[in-house]
C-alpha cells in the first residue's frame, strides 16, 4: 500500500519537478497547505504554503529518503524564501500526519543542523497536515509543460545519511 507525504520549499513547481524522478515515487500532485482559507486558489491562499504532495511505494524508498533528498533541493535556512521567491507561501515545511513523521522530520532536521552544510540553523517547521488542496490544473507538472520556465531548486549537497 502507497504512502504519502506533503513537503513545502518554496515554489511548488521546482520541488515537484525535481522529486517526481526519485526512485519509489508513484506520483505527485502540487498544491496549498497549512493557511487560513478553504479551497484556496493561487490567488487567494492566505497562510497556506505552496507544496507537494508526494504518493511513495514504501517497498521502494521510505519517509527518512524523502524527507534526505528534500534539504539536498532547497535551502531549508531562508525564512519565507527560496530564491526570489519571498513569503509565508515559500516557508520551508513538513506537513506530518502522526506523532511518527513528526518525530522523523525533527530527527531529521536535527541530521542537517549537524552536518554544517549550512552556515545558519534550519528554519522548517513541522506542520500538522489537515487539508492539502490541490492546486489548479495549469500548476500541475508546470515544468515540463514548461521547460524553460523558472525554478530555484537545484541538487545542493549529496545525501545527509551517507
Amino acid at each position: 500500500m502507497n504512502k504519502k507525504i506533503v513537503l513545502a520549499g518554496g515554489c511548488f513547481w521546482g520541488l515537484e519537478d525535481l522529486i517526481r524522478t526519485q526512485p519509489g515515487v508513484v506520483a505527485t500532485e502540487v498544491g496549498y497547505t497549512g493557511g487560513e482559507n478553504e479551497d484556496p486558489t493561487y490567488e487567494n491562499h492566505p497562510g497556506h504554503a505552496e507544496a507537494v504532495e508526494i504518493e511513495y511505494d514504501p517497498s521502494k524508498t521510505s519517509y527518512k529518503n524523502l524527507l534526505d533528498f528534500f534539504f539536498q533541493i532547497h535551502n531549508p535556512t531562508t525564512l519565507n524564501q527560496q530564491g526570489n521567491d519571498r513569503g509565508t507561501s515559500y516557508r520551508s515545511a513538513i506537513f506530518y500526519g502522526n506523532k511518527e513523521e513528526r518525530k522523523e522530520g525533527e530527527e531529521f532536521i536535527d541530521i542537517v543542523n549537524k552536518s554544517k552544510r549550512w552556515t545558519d540553523p534550519v528554519v522548517t517547521t513541522l506542520e500538522p497536515l489537515v487539508t492539502f488542496y490541490k492546486a489548479e490544473a495549469y500548476h500541475q507538472d508546470y515544468l515540463q509543460k514548461n521547460p524553460t520556465s523558472y525554478t530555484c531548486h537545484a541538487i545542493w549537497f549529496d545525501s545527509y545519511l551517507k
